[in-house]
């Protein structure tokens, strides 16, 4: 059974940092891509950061050169390393794993952002 267990989310001001963690269980990590999401309220869930089995990452315009993305395959976890975060960063933050069309999710984490 495939389970994914974010922490790391919290209040923090405007201009802070946070790192979000997701450790994963139940699935050769390594062979998986990784993401991460956020859902604010009102709005639909978007991709933040991306980072394949090999490495490549992407991001979501908003967050380029604020947020990083990293995986340790050794610990079987994903990190979203978070800076110079604002109010509109405000959401629910989701681990994504996939493998081909099988995708699994995390129960999610929130990050508030106060101005």
């Amino acid at each position: 059974q495939v389970q994914l267990v974010e922490s790391g989310g919290g209040l923090v001001q405007a201009g802070g940092s946070l790192r979000l963690s997701c450790a994963a269980s139940g699935s050769t990590f390594s062979l998986n891509d990784l993401a991460w999401y956020r859902q604010a309220p009102g709005k639909q869930r978007e991709l933040v950061a991306g980072i394949s089995s090999v490495g490549r990452t992407n991001y979501a315009d908003s967050v380029k050169g604020r947020f990083t993305i990293s995986r340790d395959n050794a610990k079987s976890t994903v990190y979203l390393q978070m800076a110079s975060l604002v109010p509109e960063d405000t959401a629910v933050y989701y681990c994504m794993m996939a493998r081909g069309s099988i995708v699994f999710w995390g129960q999610g984490t929130q990050v508030t952002v106060s101005s």
